[in-house]
């Protein structure tokens, strides 16, 4: 039986990974799949692909394209979320910032440099007309437990995580939500390093026919916003809304809005360049 590794954040988008894990449908292909939770989101996957630990990723958008650019030997082969990722803005809850623009200028916790939380700090600040040089500093945190030490402690002025992730820290009264700043772009897709894409194509095939045969049908799984509330201490209301707002993707990422991520990100100076398609995407389905 052939080990592949995967990494994705431990959160409710990948609960179709751990169903089909739990399953047992990969071993009956032959497959012995092993799930990692990476708790520093899209950087840690970066340098865990460049790396060799996990072979594969259910990593953000506009993540792995910049590490990619950057010299990632790994290729995007689908979508896994089409929807946009909801990032919440938060501060501590006695901090004294009440709106987005009282943020311009202060302390942006980040997971790591090149994170999908570094990278929506930019847009966030585009999308408020901040100049990007003067009005953005960071802080690094690692993930959401340094965030909420560095928010309680002073260290840090806001942190941008997804909005349902962190809703039970705004709901103890940890932190506070202000805003909201969805991604302009499809969020989550998956990435495999070329030279395992290279050896292991048919496995690499079926893993991505057996996950897209359960999240084409996810929502229609019976008490699926129950077994989501239990399993991520979520509320069911909250679960529900965001079944409403996520919709999977079991298609390759098309050129179009590969473009316009590179476009946004270079006008951001966040990549040197824009790159070819098949640059960042191999179609294997």
């Amino acid at each position: 039986m052939k080990q592949i590794n995967i990494g994705g954040v431990p959160e409710h988008f990948n609960l179709a990974w751990y169903l089909t894990l739990k399953n047992g449908e990969y071993k009956d292909e032959n497959i012995n799949l092993r799930w990692k939770d990476y708790f520093g989101g899209t950087g840690a996957m970066n340098k865990a692909l460049r790396e060799g630990e996990i072979d594969m990723a259910v990593i953000l958008t506009e993540g792995v394209i910049r590490d990619i650019i950057d010299g990632n030997p790994t290729k995007i082969v689908q979508t896994f979320v089409q929807s946009p990722l909801i990032w919440g803005i938060h501060v501590a809850n006695d901090s004294q910032f009440k709106t987005v623009n009282d943020l311009k200028g202060t302390r942006a916790a980040i997971s790591r440099y090149g994170s999908g939380s570094h990278l929506m700090a930019y847009i966030n600040a585009e999308n408020h007309n901040w100049d990007t040089e003067k009005d953005l500093n960071f802080e690094v945190i690692k993930n959401l437990d340094g965030a909420v030490e560095g928010l309680t402690n002073g260290d840090a002025d806001y942190f941008m995580w997804e909005k349902f992730t962190t809703k039970p820290i705004v709901d103890d009264g940890v932190f506070r939500r202000i805003s909201n700043c969805p991604t302009p772009w499809p969020c989550f897709v998956i990435a495999v390093r070329e030279d395992f894409l290279d050896t292991n194509l048919e496995d690499v095939k079926t893993i991505l026919n057996i996950i897209n045969n359960t999240t084409s049908e996810f929502k229609e799984i019976p008490s699926i916003d129950k077994t989501i509330a239990n399993r991520y201490d979520q509320k069911l209301e909250d679960v529900q809304e965001w079944l409403s707002l996520t919709e999977w993707s079991q298609e390759v990422i098309d050129e179009t809005t590969i473009n316009t991520i590179q476009e946004k990100l270079l006008s951001l100076d966040i990549i040197p360049k824009k790159v070819d398609y098949k640059t960042l995407v191999k179609k294997i389905l």
